[in-house]
Protein backbone atom coordinates (compact mmCIF):
# COMPACT_ATOMS: atom_id res chain seq x y z
CA UNK A 1 0.00 0.00 0.00
CA UNK A 2 1.21 3.36 -0.43
CA UNK A 3 1.76 5.89 2.56
CA UNK A 4 -1.10 7.30 4.16
CA UNK A 5 -0.78 10.63 6.23
CA UNK A 6 -4.14 11.79 7.92
CA UNK A 7 -3.70 15.33 9.67
CA UNK A 8 -6.43 16.32 12.28
CA UNK A 9 -7.48 19.34 14.45
CA UNK A 10 -9.29 21.57 14.84
CA UNK A 11 -9.92 24.92 12.93
CA UNK A 12 -7.62 27.01 12.46
CA UNK A 13 -4.67 25.16 13.98
CA UNK A 14 -2.64 24.71 11.12
CA UNK A 15 -3.42 21.70 9.62
CA UNK A 16 -3.48 22.72 5.91
CA UNK A 17 -0.57 24.43 6.81
CA UNK A 18 1.01 21.63 7.69
CA UNK A 19 0.03 19.49 4.84
CA UNK A 20 1.34 21.85 2.52
CA UNK A 21 4.90 21.76 4.21
CA UNK A 22 5.09 18.00 4.38
CA UNK A 23 3.86 17.70 0.48
CA UNK A 24 6.59 20.04 -0.53
CA UNK A 25 9.33 17.89 1.95
CA UNK A 26 8.04 14.59 0.68
CA UNK A 27 7.28 15.24 -3.31
CA UNK A 28 7.90 17.52 -5.88
CA UNK A 29 4.46 16.42 -8.69
CA UNK A 30 2.10 17.38 -6.00
CA UNK A 31 -1.94 17.01 -7.10
CA UNK A 32 -3.97 19.09 -5.05
CA UNK A 33 -7.54 18.28 -4.63
CA UNK A 34 -9.42 20.68 -3.19
CA UNK A 35 -13.00 19.86 -1.82
CA UNK A 36 -14.12 23.14 -0.68
CA UNK A 37 -16.67 24.96 -3.31
CA UNK A 38 -17.45 28.49 -3.65
CA UNK A 39 -20.85 28.86 -2.23
CA UNK A 40 -20.66 32.26 -1.51
CA UNK A 41 -18.26 35.59 -1.63
CA UNK A 42 -16.45 35.10 1.60
CA UNK A 43 -15.86 31.23 0.50
CA UNK A 44 -14.22 31.96 -2.85
CA UNK A 45 -12.14 34.06 -1.40
CA UNK A 46 -11.16 31.77 0.81
CA UNK A 47 -10.43 29.37 -2.04
CA UNK A 48 -8.06 32.12 -3.59
CA UNK A 49 -6.23 32.33 -0.94
CA UNK A 50 -5.65 28.99 -0.71
CA UNK A 51 -5.12 29.07 -4.24
CA UNK A 52 -2.23 31.43 -4.08
CA UNK A 53 -0.47 29.64 -1.13
CA UNK A 54 -0.13 26.45 -3.24
CA UNK A 55 3.54 26.21 -5.28
CA UNK A 56 2.38 27.33 -9.37
CA UNK A 57 3.73 23.84 -10.65
CA UNK A 58 1.29 21.79 -8.51
CA UNK A 59 -1.77 20.51 -10.07
CA UNK A 60 -5.29 21.22 -9.05
CA UNK A 61 -8.31 19.21 -9.01
CA UNK A 62 -11.48 20.53 -7.39
CA UNK A 63 -13.75 17.78 -6.57
CA UNK A 64 -16.70 18.82 -4.25
CA UNK A 65 -17.82 15.02 -4.31
CA UNK A 66 -17.22 11.83 -5.70
CA UNK A 67 -13.40 12.21 -5.52
CA UNK A 68 -12.35 8.59 -5.29
CA UNK A 69 -14.74 8.28 -8.78
CA UNK A 70 -13.01 10.97 -10.32
CA UNK A 71 -9.24 10.17 -9.01
CA UNK A 72 -9.93 6.56 -10.59
CA UNK A 73 -11.23 7.81 -13.93
CA UNK A 74 -8.86 10.15 -14.70
CA UNK A 75 -5.80 9.06 -12.71
CA UNK A 76 -3.06 11.91 -11.97
CA UNK A 77 0.47 12.08 -12.95
CA UNK A 78 2.23 12.64 -9.38
CA UNK A 79 4.25 11.82 -6.56
CA UNK A 80 1.86 12.57 -4.05
CA UNK A 81 -1.70 13.45 -3.73
CA UNK A 82 -2.94 15.95 -0.88
CA UNK A 83 -6.78 16.49 -0.23
CA UNK A 84 -7.90 19.22 1.67
CA UNK A 85 -9.96 18.15 3.26
CA UNK A 86 -12.07 15.22 3.97
CA UNK A 87 -14.25 17.50 6.58
CA UNK A 88 -16.20 19.83 3.56
CA UNK A 89 -16.00 16.40 1.24
CA UNK A 90 -18.01 14.69 4.23
CA UNK A 91 -19.96 17.96 4.19
CA UNK A 92 -21.09 18.04 0.57
CA UNK A 93 -21.80 14.33 0.45
CA UNK A 94 -24.33 14.95 3.37
CA UNK A 95 -25.95 17.65 2.10
CA UNK A 96 -26.24 15.90 -1.41
CA UNK A 97 -27.85 12.98 0.56
CA UNK A 98 -29.90 15.26 3.18
CA UNK A 99 -31.38 16.97 0.39
CA UNK A 100 -34.81 18.34 1.49
CA UNK A 101 -35.10 15.60 4.07
CA UNK A 102 -35.72 15.99 7.80
CA UNK A 103 -32.08 14.91 9.43
CA UNK A 104 -33.93 14.05 12.65
CA UNK A 105 -35.65 11.18 10.75
CA UNK A 106 -34.06 7.95 10.95
CA UNK A 107 -34.44 7.27 6.92
CA UNK A 108 -32.85 10.49 6.48
CA UNK A 109 -30.04 9.66 8.14
CA UNK A 110 -29.13 6.19 7.17
CA UNK A 111 -29.58 7.64 3.48
CA UNK A 112 -26.90 10.42 4.26
CA UNK A 113 -24.72 7.14 6.19
CA UNK A 114 -24.74 5.15 3.40
CA UNK A 115 -23.73 8.15 1.17
CA UNK A 116 -20.64 9.32 3.37
CA UNK A 117 -19.85 5.57 3.47
CA UNK A 118 -19.58 4.85 -0.29
CA UNK A 119 -17.65 8.03 -0.49
CA UNK A 120 -15.14 6.57 1.75
CA UNK A 121 -15.16 3.24 0.00
CA UNK A 122 -14.51 4.86 -3.16
CA UNK A 123 -11.99 7.32 -1.90
CA UNK A 124 -9.51 4.54 0.06
CA UNK A 125 -9.92 2.47 -3.11
CA UNK A 126 -8.89 5.25 -5.03
CA UNK A 127 -5.73 5.47 -2.55
CA UNK A 128 -5.20 1.87 -2.70
CA UNK A 129 -5.36 1.60 -6.43
CA UNK A 130 -3.77 5.15 -7.52
CA UNK A 131 -0.24 3.73 -6.06
CA UNK A 132 1.16 7.49 -4.78
CA UNK A 133 1.57 8.70 -1.11
CA UNK A 134 -1.41 10.76 -0.04
CA UNK A 135 -1.66 13.65 2.80
CA UNK A 136 -5.05 13.83 3.92
CA UNK A 137 -6.27 17.11 6.19
CA UNK A 138 -10.08 16.77 8.57
CA UNK A 139 -11.18 18.23 11.40
CA UNK A 140 -11.53 16.28 14.67
CA UNK A 141 -15.38 17.09 15.96
CA UNK A 142 -15.42 15.54 18.56
CA UNK A 143 -14.16 17.52 21.27
CA UNK A 144 -16.57 20.60 20.80
CA UNK A 145 -20.33 20.89 21.74
CA UNK A 146 -23.21 18.45 21.34
CA UNK A 147 -24.60 20.59 18.39
CA UNK A 148 -27.70 21.53 18.77
CA UNK A 149 -29.73 20.69 15.40
CA UNK A 150 -30.20 17.21 14.03
CA UNK A 151 -28.23 18.04 11.37
CA UNK A 152 -25.53 19.19 12.74
CA UNK A 153 -25.33 16.08 15.28
CA UNK A 154 -25.58 13.73 11.90
CA UNK A 155 -22.35 15.66 10.48
CA UNK A 156 -20.60 15.14 13.30
CA UNK A 157 -20.83 11.00 13.61
CA UNK A 158 -20.83 10.24 9.93
CA UNK A 159 -17.42 12.84 10.19
CA UNK A 160 -15.85 10.96 13.18
CA UNK A 161 -16.40 8.03 11.51
CA UNK A 162 -14.96 9.42 8.31
CA UNK A 163 -11.96 9.89 9.83
CA UNK A 164 -11.68 6.72 12.45
CA UNK A 165 -11.48 4.69 8.71
CA UNK A 166 -9.00 7.11 7.49
CA UNK A 167 -7.06 6.59 10.51
CA UNK A 168 -7.11 3.24 10.76
CA UNK A 169 -5.73 2.83 7.18
CA UNK A 170 -3.26 5.99 7.89
CA UNK A 171 0.57 4.58 8.51
CA UNK A 172 0.96 7.92 10.15
CA UNK A 173 -1.60 10.36 11.78
CA UNK A 174 -0.75 13.87 13.11
CA UNK A 175 -2.95 16.02 15.23
CA UNK A 176 -2.23 20.01 15.18
CA UNK A 177 -2.86 21.80 17.88
CA UNK A 178 -2.06 25.67 18.07
CA UNK A 179 0.13 25.04 15.22
CA UNK A 180 1.92 22.47 16.38
CA UNK A 181 2.20 18.85 15.58
CA UNK A 182 1.59 15.56 17.47
CA UNK A 183 2.48 12.34 16.39
CA UNK A 184 -0.83 9.98 17.51
CA UNK A 185 0.25 6.93 14.89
Amino acid sequence: MPPLTLILGGARSGKSTHALRLAQQRARQVVFVATGAPGDAEMAARIARHRAERPPHWQTREHPREVGAALLANPPQADLLLLDDLTLLVGNVLLAAVGEGDASQPAVQQRAARAVEAEMTNLLRAWRTLGIPWIVVSNEVGWGLVPTSPLGRLFRDVLGRANQQMAAAADEVILMVAGLAMGVK
